[in-house]
């Protein structure tokens, strides 16, 4: 009962920091200068025109009163109507966040399947060349901006190699024939039955997806490092050696499993963090993501747009940080008994 009890503890905590982050977004966005019936009708509306779009969007009544008034349609779904698009907020992030949850899976799995091997290698060699070489690709990948690099991944694979493609999702000769299913390209061009297209779906989304998972590839490795060099030297890893196992057992069954816990702790952080980290990704390789519609509502002082992308932002750290509680809880029976204590 106590662990549950902990967890309706955190949905509340949850809750309150939801409603925080919605005045302090919703706040910001209505004192940025600019007037958004302006910015809405043109430069060549009247000001009668401007001052009745106002009044509709309810820009001429106080801000607590707005705020509760947005609050009303965020209740039943309805975030407002863009500025930009003159369509629903809730259907635009519909349409685009497909495309940027596509791009950031993909970036964690390469995060995934480069960094932990590449951090049990760096323990295995503590000190050695493997080691060291790791150490530097981290300090890179951690220390140089995103947006550098993956102008640089431009410059090399696309201008001077010519490897793979720059912008984009799909090449414009494959536009008719994928069919809108899920919003997922990788999975639309398989049900639409065309496997060019997804090939060609492959080559667009790998620059961007290693250039967004450089910094987290660094951060896996570091973590895997520290902690499988904590694990390995443990009384029980000893004896499972002693006992003349296997030394590839013995790191992936005993000592990995064990080390996992810090891990998967910053994989859970890097997974809801890469959704902010993708802005600048998607400026540079003009990939049609919730980030780019975000950063042209802000440009446009989009005020709907920008609250509602932020909140769908906020509400998926939050989940992401939550599921990685329960999964720390059935996983580790130490961090459960914790959170047992600290209810």
């Amino acid at each position: 009962m106590k662990y549950w009890q902990y967890l309706v503890r955190r949905l509340a905590g949850i809750l309150v920091s939801l409603i925080g982050l919605s005045i302090i977004i919703f706040t910001t966005s209505r004192v940025l200068p600019g007037n958004p019936a302006r910015m809405a009708l043109g430069a060549l509306a009247s000001e009668e025109q401007v001052q009745a779009l106002a009044a509709e969007m309810g820009l001429n009544k106080p801000i607590p009163l707005q705020y509760l008034d947005y609050m009303r349609g965020l209740l039943v779904g309805d975030l407002g109507t863009s500025l930009e698009t003159k369509r629903a907020v809730s259907t635009d992030i519909v349409y685009y966040l497909p495309a940027t949850l596509e791009l950031i899976t993909v970036s964690m799995f390469l995060t995934v399947v480069i960094g932990i091997p590449l951090g049990v290698i760096a323990a295995q060699n503590k000190d050695g060349v493997a080691d060291n070489a790791t150490r530097l690709v981290a300090f890179f990948s951690v220390s140089v901006p995103g947006f550098f690099i993956a102008i640089m991944f431009q410059l090399i694979f696309g201008y001077l190699l010519e490897w793979l493609p720059i912008t984009g999702r799909l090449g414009s000769e494959f536009g008719s024939g994928v069919s809108r299913f899920t919003g997922f390209l990788l999975v639309d061009t398989l049900l639409s039955g065309n496997l060019a297209a997804h090939v060609d779906a492959w080559a667009h989304i790998i620059l961007p997806a290693l250039a967004l998972s450089l910094a987290g590839i660094g951060q896996v490795m570091r973590i895997t490092r520290s902690s499988m060099i904590d694990v390995k030297d443990q009384d029980y890893v000893e004896a499972e050696r002693g006992f003349g196992l296997p030394s590839w057992l013995v790191t992936y069954k005993y000592t990995l499993k064990n080390a996992f816990i810090p891990t998967l702790t910053i994989l859970g952080l890097l997974y809801a963090s890469l959704l902010g980290n993708a802005f600048l990704i998607e400026l540079v390789y003009s990939w049609p993501g919730l980030a780019s519609y975000g950063v042209t509502a802000v440009l446009n002082n989009d005020f709907n747009a920008v609250v509602g992308v932020t909140m769908t932002i906020g509400v998926a750290f939050v989940s992401i940080n939550f599921l990685v509680d329960v999964l720390l809880g059935r996983v580790d029976p130490r961090i459960r008994l914790a959170m047992e204590e600290a209810t």
